[in-house]
């Protein structure tokens, strides 16, 4: 099934008010890209304003993760119904640095993925292995267990986004071989058709995150299965952002 590519940006804890000069560059750009979707998440202090920024382009603005309460007693969190307030209309799940560095399990990720579809954003959910992990020669078997757990319910290509994305390669500057990348990708595939049924889990976007720039997309994303991007650091600048969609 041919699906239409997603390039994701996550800016992580980067931009200030001045970044949206790179987000609004971003739009322009967006709107001569019509074969793919382009989305930015950056930090939820920018959210509002980059959604007012690039109001009317074809860019969309999404959160980098959200609490599973509605609303509560939960300082410094931010929740699903106050990201799609903002003008959010996706959120990231599930990263990596908030499963390693914040303890957050898959039971947890659901939860956060279900806030999301019931406040109708689109969930991002990440997987990936470690490297311990793949040279165990595991990865396949650990993704699997992933998407399985951080599935919520009412998962279908209009309601989640699956990001692959190895732990070992993120920021690293490495990927794995188009070869890795492809078996973990059609093992994904797989699983969803699986798990959702062939109309529900063959739609799904899979995109593959991790070191993507714009020297590699095109390679990337010609693999079967991968349906777009999840791009940390070259989102960063419009430029580089563009000539990965460019290249899908």
């Amino acid at each position: 099934m041919a699906l239409k590519p997603l390039i994701a940006g996550n800016w992580k804890m980067n931009g200030v008010g001045a970044s949206l000069d790179e987000a609004r560059a971003i739009a322009e750009g967006a709107a001569a890209l019509t074969s793919v979707d382009l989305l930015l998440c950056p930090p939820a202090t920018l959210i509002g304003r980059m959604a007012a920024r690039c109001a009317g382009t074809p860019l969309a603005i999404g959160g980098q993760d959200c609490h599973t309460e509605i609303a509560g007693a939960f300082t410094g969190d931010v929740s699903a119904a106050m990201l799609a307030d903002a003008g959010a209309s996706h959120v990231i799940v599930g990263h990596s640095e908030r499963r390693t560095l914040h303890g957050e399990t898959s039971a947890l990720v659901r939860q956060k993925a279900e806030a999301a579809l019931a406040q109708g954003l689109v969930a991002i959910i990440c997987i990936g292995e470690t490297l311990a992990e793949r040279e165990a020669g595991r990865t396949l078997a650990v993704v699997i267990d992933q998407l399985q757990a951080s599935l919520p319910a009412g998962a279908d290509g209009h309601t989640v986004v699956i990001a692959y994305e190895p732990v070992w390669a993120i920021g690293t500057g490495k990927t794995p071989t188009s070869a890795d990348v492809a078996e973990v990708h059609a093992g994904l595939r797989a699983e969803l058709v699986r798990l959702l049924g062939a109309d529900k889990g063959a739609p799904v976007r899979l995109l593959y995150g991790g070191s993507v720039k714009p020297s590699n997309a095109a390679e990337l994303m010609a693999l079967p299965d991968v349906n777009g991007a999840l791009v940390g650091g070259a989102s960063l600048k419009s430029a580089d952002f563009l000539a990965i969609a460019a290249a899908v």
